[in-house]
């Protein structure tokens, strides 16, 4: 019969008790078996609470080609806050954006939109509310194309460097904030790591504002690019969430209709240019020369010719006969030398 345990006691034989390590004095027997080491499960590494719960919807409409995709693609993977969602049609109006954030639980949202299937402009919004702002994204060139040296661990929270322009001008300080809240990724998040390796950069040069990431080596803190990388052209800030009041308008910016336009017509006028210097060469070519006034000096050297003396002719040549006929006329040549050969004989 098995023996009854007392309760709170210790079952006999299951009990086990944790062997202290030997300690620098005492030397653990030869005879003994070392028992296997223990492996614990290390608790996670964000052991913060996520207060800062920004999300960014990262999406697009149809009608992209494949780098605005791959560009797309290496800002999801760039940022763990951010979400995707299927491609909007182009005859929705871009208000129904809002709605979607707010399905998909996401308060920021970057949205490609494509024109003419090579036009390419990006909103950055806080939704629902605002503001938000218009892009004509130029120079794209992803994380696949560039293959770059540099490498950055997947999840690491980014720093933001920001040009000091950024500070002095109304309309880019509205933009600096607004990068910040979408650019960085919020402390303690789940899928992202408690690392700092990589700086999104935000320069102004030529009136645009140049993306680029790069990694920090950790040996010499110096800067290896990454990727990827694209120029923002700015075209309109707006107060509301995709659309509402202006509240500025970039006067510098210039569409690129209007600048294939241009390119057009500079080219149609260099063949113009063309056309007319070879009518005016032509014009040249059929018009009276320009007659130059008589030189008095040229009769210097000139001698006169010899008189030769007029002869007066008497009596009325014969009259030569009308022949149409090249062999008749041929055929009288010569009946005329025989006679003459006769006489001469």
């Amino acid at each position: 019969m098995a023996a009854k345990r007392k309760r709170g006691a210790p079952a006999a034989g299951k009990a086990k008790r944790a062997r202290s390590a030997p300690s620098a004095g005492e030397a653990a027997p030869e005879e003994r078996s070392v028992p296997p080491q223990e492996y614990s499960i290390p608790p996670p590494v964000s052991q913060g609470k996520w207060k800062n719960k920004e999300r960014v919807l990262i999406f697009s409409s149809r009608g992209i080609n494949f780098r605005t995709r791959h560009l797309m693609q290496d800002l999801r993977t760039l940022m763990p806050h951010s979400k995707a969602d299927t491609k909007m049609d182009r005859k929705d109006q871009l208000f129904v954006i809002n709605e979607v954030c707010e399905m998909k639980n996401c308060n920021k949202c970057i949205f490609f939109e494509a024109k003419k299937k090579q036009d390419l402009y990006m909103w950055l919004s806080n939704t629902p509310h605002g503001p938000s702002a218009k892009f004509l994204v130029q120079n794209v060139h992803t994380l696949a194309e560039l293959k770059m040296t540099g490498n950055c661990l997947r999840g690491s929270r980014p720093l933001l460097s920001f040009d000091p322009i950024f500070d002095q001008e109304p309309h880019y300080t509205l933009l600096k904030e607004l990068f910040i809240q979408i650019f960085s990724t919020p402390q303690y998040h789940p899928k992202s790591q408690p690392f700092v390796d990589h700086v999104f950069t935000f320069s102004i040069t030529d009136e645009r504002i140049w993306f680029r990431n790069y990694q920090i080596i950790e040996e010499d803190a110096s800067l290896v690019e990454i990727g990827p990388r694209f120029v923002l052209n700015l075209i309109k800030i707006f107060q509301g969430s995709f659309g509402g009041p202006t509240l500025y308008e970039n006067p510098h910016y210039q569409s690129p209709n209007m600048h294939r336009r241009l390119l057009r017509l500079s080219v149609a006028a260099k063949f113009r240019e063309k056309q007319q210097v070879k009518e005016v060469q032509k014009i040249k070519k059929k018009g009276t020369k320009v007659l130059v006034e008589e030189d008095p000096t040229e009769v210097v050297f000139e001698t006169p010719a010899e008189e030769k003396p007029v002869e007066i002719q008497l009596v009325k040549p014969e009259s030569k006969p009308i022949v149409k006929d090249k062999k008749k006329l041929r055929k009288i040549q010569r009946k005329k030398q025989k006679k003459l050969f006769r006489t001469e004989g």
